[in-house]
């Protein structure tokens, strides 16, 4: 079974690919989803957290509270670090019994916004890139999320640019309304289905 992981910056439209992916019936690992559900779910994780940012963090029943969390780390880079320094390897262990658990099918993919930055792109065989231009993006980002144009320039910024993630990937998909995405997608899953056979 081969593991690839798929990225893209805010916008770029990453999840619409993974799902055409799930309709061709590959297993999806969303990993931002999954760190949301670990910090309620995984043990170790969550005596981390508490170890790190207070017992208060979490309610009695075990619920975070993710507004006062946010507020530590977003004005705290040493703070964020920290929490990602502890987040990413429950994520790793996960995604790796997740895989485990579907050794049955030719590949799956691990969706992850930094995919690279996180160093995931290590655990991977190869790596998608889904791309779009800045302002289609920020067009999209605004009609979804209802922010300002601002914010999702800042939110852009503070991300790794598509150059560099596209110096990294290994596969490239365009989703800039122009090009069709369905053919895309196909052509790489049938090349994804020769390469899974060769191992």
């Amino acid at each position: 079974m081969l593991k690839l992981g798929i990225t893209g910056g805010i916008g770029s439209g990453k999840t619409t690919v993974c799902q055409f992916f799930e309709i061709l019936g590959v297993p999806v690992y969303y990993s931002d989803q999954r760190a949301k559900d670990l910090m309620h779910s995984d043990e170790v994780l969550m005596a981390q957290i508490r170890q790190a940012f207070g017992r208060d963090i979490y309610s009695e029943d075990g619920i975070l509270n993710r507004k006062a969390l946010a507020a530590v780390v977003f004005a705290d880079p040493g703070k964020l670090a920290a929490l990602n320094g502890m987040v990413h390897p429950a994520v790793f262990r996960d995604f790796d019994r997740w895989a485990a658990a579907r050794k049955e099918v030719p590949y799956v993919l691990k969706e992850a916004a930094i995919l690279f930055e996180s160093g995931s792109y290590r655990d991977c065989d190869y790596t998608i890139l889904v791309k779009a231009p800045r302002e289609l993006r920020i067009r999209r980002v605004v009609g979804r999320d209802g922010i300002t144009e601002e914010e999702v320039v800042r939110r852009m910024d503070a991300q790794m640019s598509d150059e560099d993630k596209e110096a990294r990937a290994d596969f490239v998909v365009l989703n800039d309304e122009a090009q069709l995405l369905i053919p895309q997608v196909l052509l790489l899953h049938e090349r994804l289905l020769q390469e899974s056979r060769k191992r």
